[in-house]
């Protein structure tokens, strides 16, 4: 059985203009790039603000990836490479909020079932990592309801919202703008209402999707031809859309700040970047991005830090049942391959037997179906207590077991042939 192997670029080594140059294209591309190799069997792609995580079942998957970092130009100083096993154990802590920039944030959860449900309905996936992703995702969900891990937490969203209120002290009165109303700008505005701002405006690509946002929350959608005008109403504006290049330049905040005397503070949360760094250049003009939520929220992650030794006791039960049922599967496929190794044998002997007797007499349906059954009661009861021993084997670990079994049918030599 291939593997999982897999390749990480996060937040935890790279920056976020690295994060951003690790992939430009979507995911669909990446992913029909990654499975384009000859030895890649399944590939799935997790492509958020904070990570581009790539995950393939290949013989040669460190070989594979490596390639993939070395076309795309990532450095390997940013490049974390993962077994089976710790890709295991990295997705169960991912889908429980440890592997986040802010611990235990609910985002993440939903953007792996998203992703890995792109991966699979493109026919990239199989069963083994079909298996993984289906029991991350399981244990994401247990974890946010057995533990508090999640109680306080902050999604990215949020989190430019605390910011906000950090810096400007309250936003109790403000006007802010939303530049995008998908997941991420629909969690920012939910958010900002709680906060007791003056004014919610949101604005979209699609004016219907901000029309039904703003609705819902009470604010007031923005056509998007007149966004960068109503920035000049704005104290701030958080931006969070999915465009792929800059949707505010040095040139539109230094109109929408002539004749200003209060301040504007932008936080830009979205990958690729929305603003141009040079914005940062303008007087009167704050400048955020992900980057920047590093540093927010200390005491709701201590409050989250006393939760993690209950979620981790939770993956490491969940990571045993996950291994347990790998290592069946191996022992299933080896004791597979036995018995289709056996049923050769026993067709031949039979039809051997067969063309002896037949050379005496005319064998009828019954003779053939009596000689067929016992040849294969007999394969059966050769090999019921080896199959019960592989079996108990592979759940034990006991991996030197199965290869002197491949060995001593000569299966790994059929493979190197």
């Amino acid at each position: 059985m291939s593997r999982i192997t897999s390749m990480l670029v996060t937040h935890k080594k790279a920056s976020i203009s690295e994060i951003e140059n690790a992939w430009h294209g979507d995911v669909e591309a990446l992913l029909k790039w990654v499975s384009s190799h000859d030895t890649v069997e399944e590939c799935a792609v997790l492509k958020t603000c904070n990570r581009v995580e790539i995950y393939v079942v290949s013989p040669r998957g460190e070989k594979v990836l490596f390639e993939i970092a070395k076309k795309a130009r990532v450095s390997s100083r940013i490049i974390d490479i993962h077994d089976h096993d710790e890709s295991l154990l990295h997705l169960l802590r991912l889908a429980s909020g440890l592997e986040s920039m802010i611990i235990g944030e609910d985002q993440i959860l939903g953007q792996m079932k998203e992703l890995y449900r792109i991966a699979k309905s493109l026919g990239y996936t199989g069963w083994v990592l079909d298996t993984a992703f289906k029991k991350a995702i399981q244990v994401g969900k247990r974890v946010r309801k057995e533990t508090a891990i999640n109680e306080r937490s902050v999604s990215v969203g949020s989190a430019a919202v605390d910011l906000a209120e950090q810096i400007l002290g309250s936003l109790e009165g403000r006007s802010v703008l939303v530049i995008g109303a998908g997941e991420t700008g629909e969690l920012i505005s939910k958010a900002l209402v709680s906060k007791k701002i003056g004014a919610l405006y949101v604005t979209n690509r699609t004016f219907g999707t901000a029309l039904s946002l703003a609705a819902s929350l009470g604010g007031t959608a923005v056509p998007y031809e007149e966004m960068k005008r109503k920035i000049r109403e704005a104290d701030v504006v958080i931006s969070a859309t999915s465009a792929p290049h800059y949707i505010l330049l040095k040139e539109d905040i230094e109109r929408a700040m002539e004749g200003r005397k209060s301040k504007l503070l932008i936080i830009d949360i979205a990958n690729p970047r929305d603003v141009d760094e040079a914005v940062r250049e303008i007087e009167g003009v704050e400048l955020h991005n992900i980057d920047s939520l590093k540093q927010i929220s200390d005491e709701n992650m201590r409050m989250r830090m006393k939760e993690i030794e209950k979620v981790e006791a939770i993956i490491e039960e969940e990571l045993e049942l996950l291994r347990a049922k790998y290592k069946r599967k191996e022992a299933e496929e080896l004791l597979a391959r036995i018995y289709s190794e056996a049923e050769k044998i026993k067709e031949q002997e039979v039809r051997r037997a067969m063309n002896k007797l037949s050379a005496y007499h005319t064998l009828g349906e019954i003779e053939q179906k009596v000689l067929m059954d016992m040849s294969h009661s007999i394969v059966n009861k050769i090999f019921a207590e080896p199959t019960k021993a592989l079996k108990a084997a592979a759940e034990k670990g006991d991996t030197e077991m199965l290869r002197y079994a491949a060995d001593l049918f000569r299966l790994n030599q059929e493979e190197s042939d």
